[in-house]
């Protein structure tokens, strides 16, 4: 008797073949398993850029940070300066401060200006632009020396020169000889015009309150004022 076989059905081969199947679950596991881990790995990768970012750059560099700076404190400066707040020496400040001693000045072999003055005096203050600007055109050909009448350490030259009123000039050519004095405040053109007869060694102009040393007369003593004295204005 011959049986007719129809072909194994699923059922059947699976019963026969129950290793294959076995290691076709284990590939799919594993397929799952890699297929899920690389889709974690993703989403980490992910995750981690979105919140650490790429690194950012610097907006300014050093050089333009230093630059800005620069401009910023230029800026500060020239605000300052508009509104008064940086103080500078002035022209009367800037003389006293570059002034020699008397008596070196006397001695160094250039005509020399010996100004008494006072910080108070408004009238020295007045004339000591024109005053510095005549030492500057010298360029070192005559010296300019300011003695202020209220230090006491000049009493002796105040009395020696017989300061009465402010601003006074005393005149004397390179040698040391006191060729003559200027009371009173003294006009920028005036003030050149006696620095240049000084170096160049030539008589002084013939200027309204300008004169040559001589002793007082008995008629000068008794029409001089008995309240001048060094602290008066000229």
């Amino acid at each position: 008797m011959i049986t007719h076989y129809e072909g194994d059905t699923k059922q059947d081969h699976q019963k026969r073949c129950p290793k294959g199947k076995q290691e076709k679950l284990q590939q799919g596991h594993a397929l799952k398993l890699a297929t899920t881990g690389l889709l974690a790995c993703q989403s980490d990768c992910i995750s981690v850029r979105v919140m650490t970012g790429s690194p950012q750059q610097p907006l300014l560099g050093s050089m333009q940070k230093g630059l800005l700076l620069a401009v910023a404190i230029g800026l500060a400066i020239m605000l300052l300066i508009f509104r008064g707040g940086l103080q500078t020496e002035s022209p009367m400040e800037q003389l006293a401060r570059r002034s020699l001693e008397p008596d070196v000045a006397l001695a160094n072999g250039r005509p020399t200006i010996l100004e008494f003055y006072a910080d108070w005096c408004q009238a020295c203050r007045a004339m000591a632009p024109a005053m510095l600007s005549l030492e500057q055109a010298s360029k070192g050909r005559l010296d300019v020396v300011l003695v202020n009448v209220d230090n006491p350490r000049w009493e002796d030259l105040i009395e020696q020169y017989d300061v009465n009123g402010i601003p006074q000039l005393e005149l004397f050519s390179a040698d040391g000889r006191q060729l003559g004095r200027s009371i009173g405040v003294r006009e920028p053109d005036e003030l050149m015009t006696l620095g240049k007869a000084l170096i160049d060694n030539n008589p002084l102009p013939k200027l309204r309150g300008v004169g040559s040393v001589s002793a007082l007369s008995s008629e000068d003593l008794a029409s001089r004022d008995p309240q001048a004295g060094p602290r008066s204005h000229g």
